[in-house]
């Protein structure tokens, strides 16, 4: 693989997993995104009904860290959870983020039941950049996951 970047949100622990089993076969980049500290609850309802809010109003959550220098990567993995059938806020905050090069996109995911529309959102929040077929996989699955893990990373 050309030069990677691993970003990744995580919420609950699960997509962390997951990327951090993806930098080891890869030995890409990692970048963990970050919305700041007081902006979700430990609830998962409470931050449910916060994620929705945010959508409501058109007001994504702002990213806590500098992004790294996307310039260098010809791909970027981008993971995070599932929330309501679609990608995390902080996740959709990082692909309105990335600028305007030519970037090939890669989504990975972690659900606790179903992806519902996770990959069609994905791509089109990514606007212009090229995504691939995602690696989606429920949270309790990602620590046995290693068949999954190497197909997708094969087809990248």
């Amino acid at each position: 693989m050309n030069k990677a970047l691993i970003a990744y949100y995580s919420w609950s622990g699960h997509t962390a997993a997951l990327a951090k089993r993806l930098q080891a076969q890869t030995h890409a980049d990692l970048y963990e995104i970050k919305a700041p500290a007081d902006t979700f609850s430990a609830d998962m309802y409470e931050t449910s009904d916060i994620a929705k809010a945010q959508l409501k109003a058109d007001q994504l959550p702002p990213l806590a860290d500098q992004l790294p220098d996307l310039s260098k990567y010809a791909t970027i993995l981008v993971g995070g959870p599932v929330w309501s059938g679609a990608p995390s806020t902080p996740v959709l905050s990082f692909l309105t983020a990335i600028p305007d090069d030519d970037v090939r996109l890669a989504p990975f995911y972690t659900d606790a039941g179903t992806p519902g529309d996770y990959e069609a959102v994905f791509k089109r929040a990514a606007g212009q950049h090229s995504v691939t077929a995602g690696l989606g996989l429920p949270g309790s699955k990602v620590a046995t996951a290693q068949t999954q893990i190497q197909q997708w990373l094969n087809q990248l």
